[in-house]
């Protein structure tokens, strides 16, 4: 079986591929696996990582009110739509996959029009545009909210599968990766994300939280992002505060945790569930469609998170350090929503997509 896989931007469109991928090569070890993303993303480096090859198009999406940038755009869509036709004609696949990411639109579009069968996943509970538009052309659309399926024009095709995650965030022991961290099995953890770029706002609310780790013996792994590390480190002198810029050891990080802090991406939400971890979201009010609060309310609705939103995080009044404190005061709330975001996890959602795939 060759496959090919699209996605870009983002580790909430990378890490669902990889994902995929490695289920069909766990399932089908003579499968062959090649991704497409775009030329400069972040899918370059993870990617290869995972052991994949990756190659690259050009590929970027519009904007509203930006003619200039918009002229780019379609040019890139030309000269991409190129690139990906060669590639298909080079690799031959028997299916393609997106996970998302304008380079995924392109991807798609022409392997349905090379007549090679397509299939979508779609992360987040409310659809992005690039997959609204494909979900006309693919022959299956994976969803990971149910409620999603109402978004689409063709719901016959739509199936739920949840979000496709690596295992370990399910299997790794608590007490080993306590202990592999340098922590004790009494220490009381929080683990504070803003995703694989990190978030400013979010970052400035988890310093003022940082500078009283000390004070109510609490141990802090704070992930700030690259772009923010060095600022951060600037203003923090705390004992008890784990700093790092980039994670690449999230499953034993979260595995560790009591409480997460984290925007509230589809697969950052996945991952806390099936992690089994209460959490505290602040979505991001800078995506499409305001998808990361639709992501945080359907958990915090079950019970197994509480929301914020970043428009009541005002600077200077340490909203986001009050709640934190609040619930690692709470063990017996901290129990109960331990159990409810287990419960909520999907963790066989690579299984089902493996599963239902559909063949040349």
């Amino acid at each position: 079986m060759r496959v090919l896989l699209s996605c870009g931007g983002t580790g909430g469109h990378i890490y669902p591929a990889i994902a995929i991928a490695d289920k069909i090569k766990e399932k089908d070890p003579s499968s062959e696996i090649l991704f497409i993303g775009t030329k400069t993303g972040m899918e370059n480096k993870l990617v290869p990582e995972a052991g994949y090859e990756i190659r690259g198009v050009d590929a970027s999406g519009f904007k509203r009110k930006l003619l200039i940038r918009n002229i780019k755009t379609l040019h890139n869509a030309i000269e991409g739509g190129k690139e990906v036709e060669k590639i298909l004609a080079e690799f031959k696949p028997d299916l393609a996959i997106g996970t998302g990411a304008y380079v995924t639109g392109i991807v798609l579009l022409h392997a349905h029009r090379a007549g090679i069968p397509c299939m979508i996943h779609e992360q987040n509970a409310v659809p992005g545009m690039t997959n609204k538009i494909l979900s006309s052309f693919v022959d299956r659309v994976f969803i990971s909210f149910r409620n999603t399926e109402k978004a689409f024009a063709h719901p016959d095709r739509v199936m739920f599968s949840g979000n496709p995650i690596r295992s370990d965030f399910e299997k790794l022991d608590e007490a080993k990766c306590r202990e592999e961290l340098g922590f004790s099995k009494d220490d009381i953890i929080v683990l504070a994300t803003g995703g694989s770029l990190g978030a400013n706002v979010l970052n400035r609310e988890v310093i003022d939280f940082a500078k009283k780790v000390d004070q109510f013996n609490v141990k802090l792994i704070f992930v700030t992002g690259k772009r923010y590390y060095d600022e951060v480190k600037e203003k923090l002198s705390a004992k008890n505060v784990m700093l790092i810029d980039y994670a690449n050891n999230m499953p034993t990080l979260m595995k560790a945790a009591d409480v997460v802090v984290s925007r509230a991406g589809a697969i950052a939400v996945s991952e806390i569930l099936a992690s089994g971890k209460p959490s505290i979201l602040v979505p991001s009010p800078n995506v499409t469609n305001n998808h990361q609060y639709h992501n945080a309310k359907a958990i915090a609705d079950e019970g197994a998170a509480i929301l914020v939103e970043e428009s009541s995080l005002v600077e200077g009044e340490e909203v986001l350090a009050s709640e934190i404190l609040s619930l690692i005061s709470r063990p017996e709330d901290l129990s109960g929503m331990k159990v409810r975001a287990k419960s909520l996890a999907h963790t066989d959602a690579a299984d089902i997509i493996f599963d239902n795939l559909i063949i040349k």
